[in-house]
């Protein structure tokens, strides 16, 4: 399970979506994650899913990629769906015991809240599989530059969500090591109840959190080594470029948006 989490994990590629400028990409993702919420029927979601594929396929990488970037979450979001199913009213109710009601909007609403979590997913899992940490921590500094007015620390930020990003797989290859290691000494992680499981995992923390204090002291001296102190003054190697190409997913989204208000209504 640990070593299929794709969140952090970058692809290099030369596709049309991996050459796009991370600042068009970040603000794509968001606002998709805004306008998914304008569907409200299975046409405008029908919509959204054949625009989230076409962009998998314009960025060349395998679907199995996405695939696997949901199931890590897919209890989750089944425990979601199940709540909407169970307590959602309206329309025809087929089942009814208690507090609990199976009915024709509660199916519905489950069914457009799924959509939901996968379609979110695979768009955030083709952001960081198509783009490299350090030009995505870029693209977030340079969109949060604004409130540096009001002393916001755009740079710091920044620094810690691509640091986060960056080390997210290096802590799922490390835990999946020590689990290997724990199975080699006969635990035996998938047996018992929910209880045992839980239990079993508990060794598991005291060796990742001394790994990841190691490996964040050893990140902070090779930062301090290497001269680093703040962003204050800093050039950058890296310059970002606007190009044509964002510019057309600009107004891909926005004639996206005006084929949901128009489905919607």
């Amino acid at each position: 399970m640990m070593n299929k989490l794709i969140l952090g994990r970058y692809i290099p590629g030369d596709s049309i979506i991996h050459r796009l400028d991370p600042r068009a990409k970040l603000v794509a993702s968001f606002y998709f994650i805004g306008i998914i919420f304008l569907c409200n029927n299975f046409i405008s979601f029908g919509a959204m899913f054949a625009f989230t594929i076409f962009a998998i396929l314009l960025s060349k990488i395998s679907l199995r990629f996405f695939i696997n970037g949901v199931k890590p979450l897919i209890w989750l979001i089944l425990f979601t769906v199940l709540l909407q199913v169970m307590f959602s009213q309206g329309g025809e109710v087929y089942f009814k015991w208690w507090i609990f009601s199976i009915s024709e909007f509660g199916i519905k609403n489950g069914a457009f809240i799924f959509i939901r979590f996968v379609l979110i997913i695979f768009m955030s899992t083709l952001l960081t599989l198509t783009t490299p940490p350090l030009s995505l921590s870029d693209a977030i500094e340079y969109l949060l530059r604004p409130l540096k007015t009001i002393k916001f620390p755009a740079h710091e930020i920044s620094l810690m969500l691509s640091i986060a990003l960056r080390f997210v797989p290096t802590l799922m290859d490390e835990t999946e090591k020590i689990m290997n290691a724990q199975r080699a000494r006969g635990v035996d992680f998938g047996e018992g109840n929910l209880m045992q499981k839980m239990k079993a995992i508990v060794p598991l923390l005291i060796p990742l959190f001394v790994s990841s204090f190691n490996r964040a002291e050893d990140l902070a001296i090779a930062m301090e080594a290497r001269g680093y102190q703040g962003g204050e003054g800093r050039t950058k190697y890296r310059v970002l470029h606007w190009e044509l190409p964002d510019t057309v997913v600009v107004i891909a989204f926005a004639l996206l948006t005006v084929l949901l208000v128009f489905i919607r209504s």
